[in-house]
């Protein structure tokens, strides 16, 4: 071994403790960093596989009944390479063991082979066979939800008849992965299924032969997908059809393009910040080290090492450093990559999910925390070299002393002795005990980080579920019906209140800009659905006009009292100018609202209604569930505390999985911060201490002017840390602003108070081992300093 490594390794064990928490800061951040891209690794690549193995169709639209004869139109549309017709219809199910209805949806497939576009994937069981009407394919999530296999049997209400369905197998399929039904904030499987049968049989049952409803086209690759939808959109508008759209809109796809986006952004951002902290921990660090080796630098040049020489020693105990953060790093971020795949399968309904760790992210990983560590310190390791040999053989100069603003402003007598002295030394050195500060507040700023998403969920989940929505069940109609609907279910068993509304699909265009979306009618004065400014105060809907909420305004590009071009979707499909009368805050999709009155005005086909809110006598539920169930008008039935239940066992808890990892690493980070601030203020005052002790002293006074100070330093940091906190948070929610959700920045008292109360521990453990350190100071070896 050659005697500079012989030093290295002798500097690596002196200051094990403060390299090992410079260590465990950059595992943290490589950790972090492993986990996110493994995930994004391994999401993408089975997204893209699985899509390219059961052929996903790239164009989805759906029509109110059209001759199959049609079909020779669409498939000559140019670009057009496969084109796959079907019947789909959501139906009421009735499941034994369970009071309230389910949805299911039925879907069409042939009935001698698998579908050209979207195949199939069977779990378990077979596929249906011809001239057996009552077989079905049941989606894996809600066979699992209610303990479904093949052979069992689910009863569906169809056209008012209740029908059994046997299901013969379970299967997956590339358009339900993410099981949601569009306009739903989260997923069910418990109350949505989706059920594939013969397409003969369905046919039969809707009084659809010899048509279809759904339309899916695969594109050939030199395909125009802008045209081929503005043609098929040509062909279907005389028969109901309610506008293409392609993969990219399509909301299992798009659930899933949305999570993958939020990794590789949060893959960066929040890695980069632990690794900010290890690069600032590792320059104070260094800093310090050469600041003492002063005199060993001058004999090593004297006895003929290179400054190249000296600059690659340093440079090695960095690399040492990032290689076992590395090494560390990467175990924990495989553990728990495994652990957020894992997670997603509760979600994602893939054939298979598995964990990938691609060499690149290995080698960018450690490329990422190798250039910021070198970087932090590559500036300290050049003013170490730069000095001349006669430079370094003396010490350093010693700091100017002046008053400090106690003693000018004549407050000096309200202080001890041993507080003067932490006034001194923060006071002679203000950029030292910034930097400092500085490095404690970052670890406060990223405990808050890693905790603030529970409390935004939390307020979403106040805001959307009891604030804006205060109705128990919502009730959605096959079609828009009179207000007779109205009245049949206001007398049904337990109905206490009733609130009729009418949705209306449509594109929403202004200049270049254009969005598919929803408009709802509600009443004048609503009290179980209603919109809620930013102070949660309900907000009353104008005669005329459009409310919509601001990231749908964002997206056109429009202001209030702009007016914008309604092209409906349905019925006559009319079009419409209407002027944005109000913009509205919400946290969920993009939605635009309207006076019911004015809405049915505009639509010219009567006072129509296809939702109504139901506030409930819980005592009397189930029967309204019973009784829900035989109505054949029912198409899905919305039950609130049922989507409380799936938005905290899908939402929260995939969202809170990650930021769990995220404040365990923050966690780390707090106490590695402020040991390293401890013990780098021991070894810089040691000599100053061993002084005092010999002066008289004791140590319990010595004591409180090395920790003393580090408490300063703690205080000052912690305010400043809880507003980087909040501008961290900002720019995280600002990347979680997407068209499904919005995170809004939300902190409250118990996280704040968590923050400050890890970092003060974390503060307080770091000076008992400090303080166990001063009792056992070696004052004669202290003392034999060079003057």
């Amino acid at each position: 071994m050659k005697a500079l490594d012989r030093k290295l390794l002798r500097d690596v064990l002196q200051m094990w403790g403060q390299l090992l928490a410079i260590c465990a800061v950059i595992a943290c951040g490589v950790g972090t960093f492993i986990m996110t891209q493994s995930a994004l690794a391994g999401l993408s690549y089975t997204q893209q596989t699985y899509y390219e193995q059961s052929r996903f169709s790239r164009i989805f639209s759906n029509v109110k009944r059209a001759p199959l004869s049609v079909g020779k139109r669409i498939s000559e549309i140019p670009g057009v390479s496969q084109m796959q017709l079907r019947v789909v219809r959501d139906v009421t199910l009735d499941v034994a063991g369970m009071t309230e209805p389910a949805v299911g949806r039925l879907i069409s497939v042939p009935e001698h082979s698998m579908p050209a576009l979207n195949t199939l994937y069977l779990r378990s069981g077979r596929y249906i066979e011809p001239n057996r009407p009552d077989e079905a394919l049941c989606s894996e999530g809600f066979a699992k939800s209610h303990g479904l296999k093949p052979g069992d049997k689910v009863t569906a209400i169809i056209n008012g008849r209740r029908k059994e369905l046997e299901i013969v197998g379970i299967a997956l399929s590339p358009e339900y992965i993410y099981q949601i039904r569009a306009g739903q904030l989260v997923p069910d499987d418990t109350r949505f299924g989706i059920f594939w049968m013969g397409e003969i049989a369905l046919s039969a049952a809707f009084d659809m032969q010899g048509a279809f409803n759904d339309i899916c086209l695969d594109l050939t690759s030199d395909a125009n997908e802008a045209e081929v939808l503005r043609s098929l959109d040509r062909i279907t508008r005389p028969y109901g059809g309610m506008g293409a759209i392609g993969r990219r809109d399509q909301i299992s796809n798009k659930f899933i393009s949305d999570e993958i986006s939020n990794l590789k952004r949060m893959g960066l951002i929040v890695p980069g910040i632990f690794l900010l902290v290890a690069a600032f921990l590792l320059n104070v660090v260094l800093s310090r080290i050469i600041a003492l080796q002063r005199d060993q630098i001058a004999a090593l040049k004297a006895f003929g090492y290179s400054n190249f020489a000296i600059a690659w020693h340093y440079l090695k105990m960095v690399i040492v450093v990032v290689l076992m953060g590395e090494l560390i790093g990467l175990g924990v971020g495989c553990m728990l990559g495994m652990q957020i795949m894992n997670l997603y399968t509760k979600f994602y309904r893939f054939p298979s999910l598995t964990f990938m760790l691609p060499m690149h992210v290995v080698l960018g990983s450690f490329m990422v925390s190798a250039t910021s560590a070198i970087v932090g310190t590559v500036g300290v390791i050049h003013k170490a070299v730069s000095l001349p040999p006669a430079e370094a053989m003396r010490p350093e100069p010693p700091a100017n002393f002046r008053p400090t603003i106690f003693e000018r402003l004549g407050l000096n007598s309200l202080l001890t002795q041993t507080a003067r002295i932490i006034v001194r030394n923060i006071e002679r050195r203000p950029f030292k005990a910034l930097f400092s500060s500085l490095g404690i507040a970052l670890s406060v700023s990223i405990i808050i980080l890693g905790h603030f998403s529970t409390d935004s969920l939390n307020f979403l989940l106040e805001l959307q579920f009891q604030v804006v929505q205060r109705q128990h069940v919502s009730v959605t109609f096959v079609e828009p019906y009179s207000h007779s609907a109205l009245y049949e279910l206001q007398h049904m068993p337990g109905v206490i209140r009733t609130e009729p509304g009418r949705v209306v699909g449509i594109k929403m265009r202004f200049a270049h800009h254009e969005r598919r979306v929803a408009i709802s009618g509600l009443q004048m004065n609503p009290q179980l659905s209603h919109l809620v400014d930013s102070e949660e105060q309900p907000i009353h809907l104008p005669d005329a006009g459009l409310v919509i909420n601001t990231k749908l305004a964002s997206l056109l590009g429009v202001k209030r009292g702009d007016v914008v071009t309604i092209e409906v979707l349905e019925g006559a499909q009319p079009t419409w100018q209407v002027p944005i009368a109000a913009l509205v805050t919400e946290h969920f999709g993009l939605s635009a609202y309207m006076n019911l009155h004015a809405l049915n005005h505009l639509m010219k086909d009567g006072e129509l209604v296809n939702t109504i809110h139901l506030l409930v006598d819980q005592k009397h539920r189930d029967e309204l569930y019973t009784k829900l169930k035989e109505t054949p008008k029912v198409a899905s039935v919305t039950i609130k505390e049922a989507s409380i239940r799936s938005f905290r066992e899908t939402v929260m808890e995939n969202m809170l999985q990650m930021q769990f990892f995220n404040l365990m690493f923050a966690c780390v980070i707090a106490f590695g911060v402020v040991y390293n601030t401890a013990r780098i203020a021991l070894s810089e005052r040691g000599r100053e201490l061993a002084s005092l002790r010999v002066l008289g002293l004791t140590r319990g006074e010595i004591s409180f002017i090395l920790l003393g100070e580090l408490a300063v330093l703690t205080l000052a940091a912690i305010p400043l840390g809880i507003l980087l906190g909040f501008g961290l948070g900002k720019i995280v929610t600002t990347f979680l602003d997407t068209e499904l959700y919005r995170i809004p920045l939300v902190v409250s008292p118990k996280t704040l108070s968590m923050a400050v109360s890890v970092v003060t521990l974390a503060a307080v453990a770091s000076g008992l081992v400090v303080r166990r350190k001063l009792d056992h100071l070696d004052l004669i070896a202290v003392l034999k300093t060079r003057e």
